[in-house]
């Protein structure tokens, strides 16, 4: 405990000025602020690690790098060990390269658990700590989604839990402009029966619902593919869409022709888009959401994940100038309140004792709460204090993933890449441009089967 008190000026002083720094981002001082601190004071208790060096390899770089390296201070002035991060552009290539050559960090932060599952076939991760997978099962919102997604088989066939998932990201979003349906009376849709009444009610009114754009330069399609996945989520059990991922059942089954005609339902009406059914997909992703801003608005609505903001019109307010809500589920599918996204997760690449307690450490809710005060942070974590969230719109998607029942990721980005990032892309642009659900299905089959 001493070595906490001791440093918590220089550790106050280390993390001011943290990035849109506010009442919580400041100045974290040990014991003060919205932030779990028993834990982590019971952790500094048991846990001297003084004298080793952990290594660190991920994506991270520039202002997230920044925000990471704030919260292993933290793991630094508890344990007395020394942590060096290091984020690469190239990560991917980089940890691959490292791992064969028997000089890899001891720890790697994946980006998608793709690569992760590679390269545990390969024996080049080492599973992490027993009861690990228990933990997540019951710490994490949707616990076995987690316990799933970081699961899998190693060099010698038998399945472990290989990577524990950190900071995540939210697709199943709707964006809206809460001026427009205070306006004309517009409950948000509690499921996906009501967001359909809701549509065929702004056409009835006048006006046009969706705002739907696909084009994305040499990646155009790509937001139709989330789409897709998150009905393929609202049609269809966890399960079914795990053999959809891998392709264990055929992507021209009929479970997923019925998902990508959902989507047509939506993109190609064109009383529904704006623009038209024919603009869907020559209309710029980023360039998209704009309708929301217009007055009057050119459309209502406007489905895309957390990052979208990041393209509104400068100045907007989230909560104020536009909002969201949950993409909803079909009530009559009863399958409970499924969540698309993806997230980054903790492997060990260099076992040593260090590696074992960062993963404990990544157990405790502030080593969470710490981003999440610093923005641009959401977690499953079930146990976080949602105060320590940065501002009512983390909160709030927070409270989405709090509540949901399955987690899925992307599966466009767990699938081979000539499939996720090639065949399924350009299937989608097919699909709205006028080809039938059925024959994009089979193609994108065809090209899967060349794989094989």
């Amino acid at each position: 405990m001493m070595k906490l008190l001791a440093s918590s000026t220089a550790m106050a002083m280390l993390l001011t000025g943290a990035a849109h720094a506010d009442a919580h981002t400041a100045m974290f001082t040990i014991g003060e602020g919205p932030f779990t601190w028993d834990s982590y004071m019971e952790f500094a208790d048991n846990t001297d690690l003084a004298g080793e060096t952990i290594t660190i390899t991920g994506p991270w770089t520039g202002d997230e790098k920044a925000k990471f390296d704030k919260i292993m201070a933290f793991f630094e002035d508890a344990t007395g060990a020394d942590v060096q991060y290091s984020g690469s552009d190239s990560f991917e290539q980089d940890i691959v390269i490292s791992s064969r050559a028997g000089s890899a960090p001891n720890l790697a932060v994946f980006p998608q658990p793709g690569l992760a599952a590679d390269m545990a076939g390969q024996g080049l991760l080492t599973p992490l700590p027993e009861g690990t997978a228990d933990w997540v099962r019951d710490n994490f919102a949707a616990g076995q989604s987690w316990v799933d997604l970081g699961t899998y088989a190693g060099a010698d066939g038998a399945e472990n839990l290989y990577g524990m998932f950190y900071r995540v990201d939210l697709k199943s979003l709707v964006w809206y402009s809460p001026a427009a349906f205070d306006e004309l009376g517009y409950d948000i849709p509690q499921s996906m029966e009501e967001l359909k009444a809701l549509t065929d009610q702004i056409v009835a009114d006048g006006g046009t619902p969706w705002c739907i754009g696909l084009g994305s330069g040499a990646a155009t399609g790509w937001p139709a593919t989330d789409w897709v996945e998150d009905l393929m989520l609202r049609t269809q059990p966890p399960a079914v869409y795990d053999q959809w991922v891998s392709n264990e059942m055929p992507f021209d089954d009929p479970a997923v022709v019925a998902a990508i005609e959902e989507f047509g339902y939506f993109a190609k009406n064109d009383d529904y888009v704006s623009g038209g059914a024919e603009a869907v997909a020559s209309t710029d992703f980023r360039d998209s959401p704009t309708g929301l801003f217009a007055i009057p608005p050119e459309c209502y609505m406007h489905r895309q994940a957390s990052f979208i903001p990041a393209f509104f019109p400068e100045g907007t307010e989230v909560g104020v100038d536009v909002d969201f809500f949950y993409f909803p589920a079909y009530e009559a599918m009863d399958l409970g309140s499924p969540v698309l996204g993806a997230g980054t997760l903790f492997s060990i690449t260099n076992p040593s004792e260090g590696a074992n307690q960062m993963i404990e450490f990544l157990k405790l809710p502030i080593a969470h709460e710490l981003w999440m005060a610093q923005n641009g942070f959401l977690t499953a974590h079930a146990g976080v204090n949602p105060e320590a969230y940065a501002d009512d719109s983390l909160r709030a998607q927070g409270d989405i993933l709090r509540q949901a029942t399955t987690f899925r990721f992307d599966a466009s980005d767990l699938m081979p890449g000539e499939i996720g990032a090639g065949a399924f892309w350009t299937g989608m642009v097919d699909y709205v441009t006028g080809a039938e659900a059925s024959d994009v299905a089979a193609t994108i089959q065809s090209r899967w089967n060349d794989l094989k």
